[in-house]
């Protein structure tokens, strides 16, 4: 049984390109940025923007592989992958997060021997990149909050995290006008990775798990089995599955034990009924299999 197919799949086409169309974007402003800000890097003498510099040409290339795949998820199904290509943006946040979390333990490892060797830079040339810094990422960052993607949650992470470091280049340029306290460069970069680090793991760790097809929420898992157990035709439950395929388009499917034999008639009215009940979850397939009382079940069971 199909729930909400077509409705599902025309529903998610039109997301899956707006989210394509963002993350180009944020693709072409980060590839454009990296380039001046080597250059600005080397001009300014600040390890602080040259580390930057690195961890945004990380980004760009985990931006662009994210847009590649999510373009390439926006395919219908066929015989090779019969769900479609959902699944590859899934592949897209993976890498990112992956690139992410070097990127940051780089910027850790760049940074720390910094406090202890302070380097003095040219911060007027630092106060003019960070102004610059600041629109371009925080305006790639406005295009992706847009998105419910988990691809496009880890990627608005990355521009985050650099409109954040372009505050703390910021902040920095502006009191070395004043004073030479050039060990507040890596202090706050510190700061700053480590707390983007946290949520990128966090997000990581949810990928990894719908990449081994955990269930996407235990509360749903819950509630749809409630659902199910409650008619009064139905005796038990098994092969009961619920598994994401890109973190926002859920699969569910279960092998239902009847209490006796019912005609087609009640049949075709359970399945109505099941249909209604289910369709708040929006799943992007269901299967529901019903089996006979006297019936044994062809697959083993768990």
């Amino acid at each position: 049984m199909h729930n909400h197919h077509s409705h599902g799949h025309s529903h998610h086409h039109a997301s899956g390109s707006d989210a394509s169309r963002r993350i180009g974007w944020a693709f072409f402003l980060n590839v454009s940025f990296t380039i001046i800000e080597f250059i600005g890097g080397w001009l300014t003498n600040s390890t602080a923007i040259m580390a930057d510099a690195v961890h945004d040409l990380g980004d760009s290339l985990s931006i662009g592989s994210a847009w590649l795949l999510n373009k390439l998820s926006d395919k219908g199904a066929n015989s090779t992958f019969s769900y479609g290509y959902k699944r590859f943006s899934l592949l897209g946040a993976l890498i990112n997060g992956t690139v992410l979390t070097i990127g940051s333990i780089w910027i850790l490892l760049t940074a720390i021997p910094r406090i202890f060797d302070p380097v003095m830079p040219h911060a007027e040339g630092m106060l003019v990149l960070a102004i610059f810094g600041m629109a371009v990422n925080g305006f790639a960052a406005y295009k992706l909050s847009a998105g419910k993607t988990l691809n496009e949650r880890v990627l608005n992470w990355h521009l985050l995290e650099d409109v954040l470091g372009w505050v703390a280049v910021f902040i920095v340029s502006i009191v070395l006008m004043f004073k030479p306290w050039p060990i507040l460069d890596p202090i706050l970069s510190i700061g700053f990775t480590l707390f983007i680090l946290f949520n990128v793991l966090r997000n990581l760790k949810l990928t990894v798990m719908l990449f081994l097809q955990a269930a996407p929420d235990k509360e749903v898992v819950k509630q749809v089995r409630q659902v199910l157990l409650a008619r009064p035709q139905v005796a038990a439950l098994h092969h009961f599955h619920i598994w994401s395929l890109d973190g926002e388009h859920s699969v569910m499917s279960v092998h239902l034990e009847l209490k006796s034999n019912i005609t087609i008639a009640d049949m075709k009215q359970l399945k109505q009924q099941l249909d209604q009940e289910l369709a708040e979850f929006e799943f992007a397939h269901t299967t529901i299999e019903l089996e006979f009382a006297d019936e044994a079940c062809r697959d083993e069971l768990p």
